[in-house]
């Protein structure tokens, strides 16, 4: 929507807050969404790529869990080949189901980042397969579409041995995110420590209850040994290996390089490397990965446009990005060329030094972040 001149800096913070709140906000719909009656339930498609992801998870930490529990079974003097030959049957989950009915898993740090997996492979799919019609033109009139080797595929031939091994790891990282069917996985090391500790502490009870319910064993007995096997399967965990830290890695490499230019991240997007593509603008603005991923996928460009002003992205290369990320975030209505005009008339109005500020603002702990918007809602 036209704005009037001046922007207001005031005005811009309290959209930073307000898109902040709203995200929020957006999440707790979507946890709460994802377990509704199916009348009451996001689309069908988004809801079920939402609950596999998930489901999928927890079938992974229940069966690394398992594993380290069957070896102490094994090792124990009071010997239980039924409860071994259960544990070890890969047909056969006891805790994913038990944790799906629980409300523990309707922890909104794990349910953001089950959503992020999910709907950036929606967006990568819709940007390898298709652009609309009137973008498309747009892109090819500003000379930014056309065909590209692949950026990971071309940074891996680079001589830098860093960017490249560097680059290889996001690659490895990311074939890892994408099943065998190319379904989107959550690996345990996408999940930040202290959530994957939660989540194996979850998965440890949930099997604690249905042993006991369903074998005959002394809980003194049980007890100790799915606390070590909840152990050692979080010895395992490694987040540096996650599909953000190998991004943010890439692109903190590329900085050094300065690479990060507006063509490498319209090229990054266009391919749909979505966790590059954010990486980059993380270290570019030096805020936060998720920070950003909200911004990028919020639906509205004001915040985008602003990041993208007080990053010194230019007025061509902004207008582009801000075209695919519409045809990404309104699927249902996709921008026409006219929209260009819209869009370059807010970054014509924005004032660097306000976009500044907002970035300041940004750049903030997200915990404080968060602490100043909820005591402005309250005050409000």
């Amino acid at each position: 929507m036209p704005l009037d001149r001046p922007i207001d800096v005031q005005a811009l913070l309290g959209l930073a807050a307000g898109r902040s709140g709203a995200a929020r906000a957006q999440l707790a719909n979507a946890v709460a969404d994802l377990f509704l009656p199916a009348a009451q339930r996001l689309t069908d498609q988004q809801r079920a790529m939402m609950t596999d992801v998930l489901g999928r998870l927890l079938g992974t930490v229940e069966m690394e869990v398992r594993r380290h529990l069957v070896e102490a079974l094994a090792r124990s003097p009071a010997t239980q080949p039924d409860l071994e030959a259960r544990l070890a049957s890969d047909s056969i989950e006891v805790a994913r189901p038990i944790l799906e009915r629980s409300s523990v898993v309707r922890n909104h740090a794990l349910m953001e980042i089950v959503i992020q997996c999910a709907e950036e492979h929606r967006m990568a799919i819709a940007l390898r397969e298709t652009v609309s019609p009137p973008l498309t033109e747009a892109l090819a009139e500003r000379g930014l579409k056309g065909s590209e080797d692949d950026v990971l595929e071309s940074l891996i031939r680079t001589e830098d041995a860093v960017l490249s091994r560097r680059a290889m790891e996001l690659l490895v990282a990311e074939s890892k995110r994408n099943g065998q069917f190319q379904q989107p996985l959550l690996t345990q090391n996408d999940l930040p420590v202290d959530l994957a500790r939660e989540i194996y502490w979850w998965v440890a009870a949930a099997l604690r209850r249905h042993i006991l319910k369903s074998f005959v064993i002394d809980q003194a007995v049980l007890d100790p040994m799915i606390e070590r096997a909840a152990k050692r399967a979080m010895v395992e965990h490694d987040d540096t290996q996650s599909v953000q830290s190998r991004a943010l890695q890439l692109a903190r490499r590329l900085g050094d390089l300065g690479e990060l230019t507006d063509g490498f991240l319209l090229r990054t997007l266009r391919q749909g490397r979505l966790s590059l593509f954010t990486a980059a603008f993380a270290a570019r603005a030096k805020i936060a990965f998720n920070t950003v991923w909200r911004i990028v996928t919020d639906p509205a460009s004001e915040s985008f446009i602003v990041l993208a002003k007080a990053v010194d992205v230019s007025r061509d290369a902004t207008a582009s990005l801000v075209l695919v990320l519409g045809d990404l975030n309104n699927a249902a209505r996709a921008r026409p060329p006219s929209a260009l005009a819209e869009i370059l008339m807010l970054h014509d109005d924005l004032d660097v030094a306000a976009a500044r500020r907002v970035l300041h603002y940004w750049q903030l702990d997200t915990g404080l972040r968060q602490a100043i918007d909820d005591l402005n809602g309250d005050t409000a």
